[in-house]
């Protein structure tokens, strides 16, 4: 079974679908075990835009149907300055961190399993990342958006601080 997997349907409006983390969980009854299935899943337009979900259901198909809606639904815009990020962050959600530095062009997707998945569904090409702490997936996809979320586009804070573009940047 592949870790991290596209899925290319034609209903999928152009976005690129990653599976994180696929999960079977058993409940013991009276009469055996019963199985149901839980899927962590990136999704994003590869230019800057993207979510991620999280679906439980009994059959494998279901659970990565409802993870990808779920995903859909909480879409993200992220900066991108030169297929890098504009800057150094560190995210956190709960006991994981994840530290994402900017990387000059070339450099490539520095990252582990669920982090590398969110970049390259954002369309972060060049990218340096180390996820500290917790080796939840769940938990360090998270941190990886907490991170993306607090980002700072340079049009705004050039606006806030009323100079252009070319100012800021010289």
């Amino acid at each position: 079974m592949e870790r991290s997997r596209e899925r290319d349907n034609n209903k999928n409006d152009g976005y690129v679908e990653k599976l994180i983390k696929l999960n079977r969980v058993a409940k013991v009854v009276k009469g055996g075990r019963r199985f149901s299935f839980s899927a962590l899943v990136v999704v994003g337009d590869q230019n800057g835009k993207v979510g991620y979900g999280f679906g439980k259901a009994n059959d494998v198909t279901e659970a990565i149907r409802k993870a990808v809606d779920r995903a859909k639904a909480s879409m993200i815009v992220v900066p991108v300055k030169k297929s890098s990020i504009p800057h150094e962050i560190i995210g956190n959600y709960k006991s994981a961190s994840v530290l994402l530095k900017p990387a000059v062009p070339g450099t490539g997707v520095i990252a582990g399993g669920a982090v590398r998945a969110i970049c390259d569904a954002c369309g972060i090409n060049d990218i340096l990342s180390k996820s500290l702490g917790s080796k939840n997936s769940i938990n360090t996809v998270k941190a990886a958006f907490d991170a993306l979320e607090h980002l700072f586009d340079a049009k705004v804070v050039a606006k806030n601080r009323g100079k252009s573009l070319s100012e800021m940047w010289g």
